[in-house]
Parts: C-alpha cells; sequence; structure tokens
C-alpha cells in the first residue's frame, strides 16, 4: 500500500498539466477545463437516459410465462416508442441544446487559436532546428567575433546525470529566454520532421525541412522548462529533449555577453 501511494505521488504530474508558464499556456488549460464541463454533464445525462431506457423496456417475464403486471406495464407505457420517434419536440431540443453548447465551446476556442497564430513584432527572436537527433539553435539578433550566436543541445546520458537531473530530459545546452518580452521561435529540419514542443509554455511547432514556422513565447516567470520531439522522426526520436531557462533581462544580458 506505501508502494502504491508513493508511486501516485511522484507521478501526479503524468497526470495534470505542468504549472502554466505562458498566457497561452494558461489559457489551453482554461479551455480544457471549460469543455470538459460540458463533457461530464453530458455523460451524466446519457447514462442517465440510458438506465431509464434499460430500466423501463428491459423489463423481463415471469418465470410461469404470465404477462407483465399493470404497474409494469404503466412503466413500459410511460417510456414508449411513441414517445421517442417522431416526436417534433424531442428532436428540437436535441438539436438545440448540442447546438447551443458548441457555440459555447467555440467562442474562447477561436479566441484562443487568434491568440496563438498573433505574430507580434518580437523582442528577441531564436531559430530551432531539429537534426537526427539533437537541436542547434541560432540567436538571430546577435553577432560575436565567429558570426552569429548558434550551439548544438544534445540529450545528457543517463550515467552522466548528476544527482537531482531528469533522465531523458537534460541537455548540455539550454536555451536561456528573457522573461517580460515577447520571443519569437522560428523552427526548421535539417533532415527530416521533428517537432518543437514545451507543454509549460504552450507551444508546439512542426519542424519541416526548407520551412521555418514560427511561434511567439512570452515568459511570465522565470524557472527551467522541459519537452521533448513530438513527430516520431527515427529511432531515437524519444532521446532529443528541449530545455528552456527563463531568466531575468539583467542574467539573460549576461549570458548574451558569455558568447562574446
Amino acid at each position: 500500500m506505501l508502494n502504491l501511494l508513493n508511486f501516485l505521488e511522484a507521478s501526479k504530474w503524468q497526470i495534470n498539466f505542468q504549472d502554466p508558464a505562458t498566457p497561452i499556456a494558461a489559457r489551453i488549460i482554461e479551455i480544457h477545463h471549460h469543455v470538459f464541463f460540458f463533457l461530464i454533464v453530458t455523460l451524466i445525462f446519457v447514462l442517465w437516459m440510458v438506465y431509464r431506457i434499460l430500466n423501463a423496456f428491459w423489463t423481463s417475464l415471469p418465470d410461469n410465462g404470465s404477462t407483465l403486471s399493470k404497474s409494469e406495464l404503466f412503466t413500459v407505457n410511460q417510456l414508449s416508442w411513441l414517445k421517442f420517434t417522431h416526436n417534433t419536440t424531442i428532436e428540437v431540443i436535441w438539436t438545440t441544446i448540442p447546438s447551443f453548447i458548441l457555440i459555447l465551446i467555440a467562442i474562447p476556442s477561436f479566441g484562443l487559436l487568434y491568440a496563438m497564430d498573433d505574430i507580434i513584432d518580437p523582442e528577441v527572436t531564436v531559430k530551432a532546428i531539429g537534426h537526427q537527433w539533437y537541436w542547434s539553435y541560432e540567436y538571430s539578433d546577435y553577432v560575436n567575433t565567429v558570426g552569429k550566436i548558434s550551439f548544438d543541445s544534445y540529450m545528457i546520458p543517463e550515467e552522466e546525470l548528476s544527482l537531482g537531473q531528469l533522465r531523458l530530459l537534460e541537455v548540455d545546452n539550454s536555451v536561456v529566454l528573457p522573461v517580460g518580452a515577447y520571443i519569437r521561435v522560428n523552427v526548421s529540419a535539417a533532415d527530416v520532421l521533428h517537432s518543437w514542443a514545451v507543454p509549460s509554455l504552450g507551444i508546439k511547432i512542426d519542424a519541416v525541412p526548407h520551412r521555418i514556422n514560427s511561434g511567439v513565447i512570452f515568459l511570465q516567470r522565470a524557472g527551467t522548462f522541459y519537452g521533448q520531439c513530438s513527430e516520431i522522426c527515427g529511432v531515437n526520436h524519444g532521446f532529443m529533449p528541449i530545455v528552456v531557462k527563463a531568466v531575468s533581462v539583467p542574467n539573460y544580458i549576461k549570458w548574451i555577453n558569455s558568447f562574446a
């Protein structure tokens, strides 16, 4: 029993959403809860209707072969087929209510989709390029003595992990981004399809060879956020994680100056 409780405690992060660090991630969680409410209400209603129908029509005959009792006949007549087929009122109700529910779901969904596709003039631009099987990054806004700031990011093997580091999620070079700034992420691939995804940031961008897809991030808090390639890209698909470190603007400037 104790082992089961320890397992459930350790796997909480696998059950719930990760804590959001951007407005988009927070809105994704909100709309999930919004839709889930209608899902639960619909499920309860459908199960209740199924129970009422089975209770009314699945009445078996007595063992002696006699007819149904008066009370059983009354129950059957209460929910007869005449009340569930060719009934204009019921057909209007079960068409109108689902349509109204879909409208309630669609309105916040359209707002979220618009916000996710909105391209704002960024203060920092980062290019992520997927390879088999690692990521490389370019900071296009800065130039040092050897050109653009760029580096490769490889997963740290399990035997090289330090105490407290996460297996299959740590990398040797993390992406460092400033808090409180609009950041544009340009994503592409050098060989096959990849996908740059970080759940806490509410971002998932497909990496397509010879094509650049863009997304915008606005970090609201400092921290370290983990993601992975979300496109099956080959035998080592599960070994190209993403680590984003959100830091304050002064610390970000110091990190940039370290490449000088």
